[in-house]
């Protein structure tokens, strides 16, 4: 499967999660997440430090999502990416978009050997959802 059928089914489904979703608008992990809210999908923010995110409830981490969850945008240095990989699987959440920037090659091989669906080293969720900064 090539990225951009990756990606189209990234998207086919959802609730979706933007781990790494900030309170500062100007970050990319603020952006992301309205990117989602303004094509109206629903979403949730993942945040140890906030309650809400733009409005919408904010997750201390992965395993404490709602069940449902079908995709995670990640926004996370690579490092936290990795561990937001092995709470993914845990979690049964099978499709991961590694935003530029949040991959590792560690990242990847493991998700990979995980048998999730990932997408990464390719464009930004904000390019794809059509993100219009307000």
């Amino acid at each position: 499967m090539d990225v951009n059928q990756r990606i189209e089914d990234f998207l086919s489904a959802g609730p979706w999660a933007v781990v790494g979703a900030s309170t500062d608008r100007e970050k990319y992990g603020n952006k992301v997440l309205r990117a989602y809210l303004q094509r109206g999908l629903e979403v949730y923010a993942v945040n140890p430090r906030a309650d809400q995110v733009e409005g919408v409830e904010s997750y201390a981490d992965v395993a404490a999502l709602p069940d449902g969850v079908q995709g995670l945008s990640i926004v996370t240095p690579p490092k936290i990416t990795e561990q937001v990989v092995e709470a993914a699987a845990t979690k049964g959440i099978r499709k991961l978009w590694m935003q530029p920037g949040a991959e590792s090659g560690k990242a990847v091989e493991r998700a990979e050997a995980l048998g999730l669906s990932v997408i990464s080293g390719g464009p930004c969720a904000l390019v794809k959802l059509g993100f219009q900064e307000h």
